[in-house]
């Protein structure tokens, strides 16, 4: 499995969500349809789709990975969202590109919710994802925040 795979899947999933302001995980069924390799049959049950040679497929336990996290992510968005928007100096989460506020929440998610991550392979993982996603000052953008959410939680511990 690739996490950063897998990361970049809950970002996509994300940004969908919020350009269609429908976090149902609903939505996390259509995007697996269309972007993965799953496909919902009529009965509900899921199929992995054979010879899908035109698109980069998720392996499974890719799909599973994301399908494990998105809906603790979309539970704790508020929780999420604030700490992020505690950060920014002079910006809001609502002014932020979509692209560097979805990677901001899956590395937040993870500085939360998953203690089996190192809190700098989160942050080192959504920096290579703002390179290949966001604009040109993305990834610094990202980092500073994400530096700054490290330093907060540290020394809370």
């Amino acid at each position: 499995m690739s996490r950063k795979k897998a990361r970049e899947g809950q970002m996509q999933i994300l940004y969908q969500m919020d350009i269609t302001n429908d976090y149902s995980l609903e939505n996390l069924d259509i995007f697996l349809e269309n972007f993965g390799n799953i496909e919902i049959e009529d009965n509900g049950e899921e199929k992995i789709k054979e010879n899908q040679e035109d698109m980069e497929l998720f392996q499974t336990d890719e799909i599973e990975y994301i399908k494990e996290n998105i809906p603790t992510l979309i539970e704790s968005l508020e929780k999420i969202d604030t700490l992020i928007d505690d950060h920014l100096e002079g910006w809001t989460i609502n002014r932020l590109s979509k692209v560097d506020k979805e990677i901001l929440r899956v590395a937040v998610y993870e500085f939360l919710f998953r203690k089996d991550i190192p809190m700098e392979v989160s942050i080192n993982e959504a920096v290579e994802i703002a390179k290949n996603f966001g604009g040109n000052n993305s990834s610094k953008f990202v980092n500073g925040i994400l530096g700054s959410i490290y330093r907060t939680l540290q020394l809370e511990k």
